[in-house]
């Protein structure tokens, strides 16, 4: 498929200012420079109340006022903040929490399963997003995929080994049309290697690009055993920027005769990391 020159969407400007920027109109409010990201609310609630954390400020949408909390982890100050569901809110929170002074984020949220063998329960650490959305080209100039950043990517592993957690990276695809994902889309994106879709990390990881933060993303189709949502780890990953998603049910469209084998993904097992090449 070609695009026309002239297309708004590739109409990239490198301008350092713009029309509306963060600051403006905006409560400002003491924010550790580590932030926590999480799209589930009851998660954040629980993590909140079993640190003792306080609130410290709110981010605003015409959806309402959300709270920033913070909580004490190894001695290190940590806000913990709902994440804005969709790249467009997604993008704008993450500007506005860079502005009061957050300067490393791991975000934990849902995503889609594109692939056989990966199941609720399953953590996922995308090393790129595909950029089937809006928002980061207005941060980036066009291409096809942007990465999390090296360091925020080398924490959420890090961390996830230090623990014990078994993971998968991989691509994931991001894409704003939630209800457009064709069977014919969910094809390709898997031939390229994407195992799971959902709408936020490359607006992620291209406002971090842009604004110089730490940012990367960690995806799990998973909840906990018990089926409630959770932050996987201790939070220590936020010593760099990145995302964590906890993933959802596969979508119908995604189905694959193949049976469990991953494409172009790594397996890492708990405590030790293994290569496994698919087929």
């Amino acid at each position: 498929m070609t695009y026309p020159d002239d297309a708004p969407i590739l109409d990239f400007d490198p301008a350092r200012d713009a029309v509306l920027e963060p600051h403006l109109g905006i409560e400002k409010f003491d924010l550790p420079q580590h932030v926590v990201l999480c799209f589930f609310r009851n998660a954040i609630a629980s993590f909140v109340e079993a640190l003792g954390g306080r609130e410290i400020g709110r981010l605003a949408s015409e959806l309402g006022s959300h709270p920033v909390f913070e909580v004490a982890l190894d001695g290190r100050r940590v806000a913990v903040a709902q994440a804005g569901v969709g790249a467009p809110l997604a993008a704008a929170w993450l500007d506005e929490l860079i502005m009061l002074g957050g300067r490393a984020f791991v975000a934990a949220g849902g995503a889609g399963v594109l692939v056989p063998g990966l199941v609720m329960g399953h953590v996922i650490v995308p090393t790129a997003a595909i950029r089937d959305e809006g928002t980061s080209y207005h941060y980036l100039p066009a291409s096809r995929e942007v990465a999390p950043t090296t360091d925020a990517l080398e924490a959420i592993v890090a961390t996830l080994d230090a623990h014990g957690v078994p993971y998968v990276t991989g691509t994931t695809w991001t894409t704003d049309g939630i209800y457009r994902e064709t069977r014919g889309k969910v094809r390709r994106r898997v031939a390229e290697g994407c195992l799971t879709v959902e709408m936020e990390a490359a607006a992620f990881f291209a406002v971090a690009h842009f604004r110089a933060s730490r940012s990367g993303r960690c995806s799990t189709p998973a909840m906990t055993s018990q089926g409630r949502p959770g932050i996987a780890g201790d939070g220590r990953a936020t010593t760099r920027a990145g995302t964590c998603s906890f993933g959802s049910r596969p979508r119908p469209s995604c189905a694959s005769s193949r049976p469990t084998s991953l494409p172009d993904a790594d397996r890492h097992g708990r405590g030790h990391r293994t290569r496994e090449r698919t087929t």
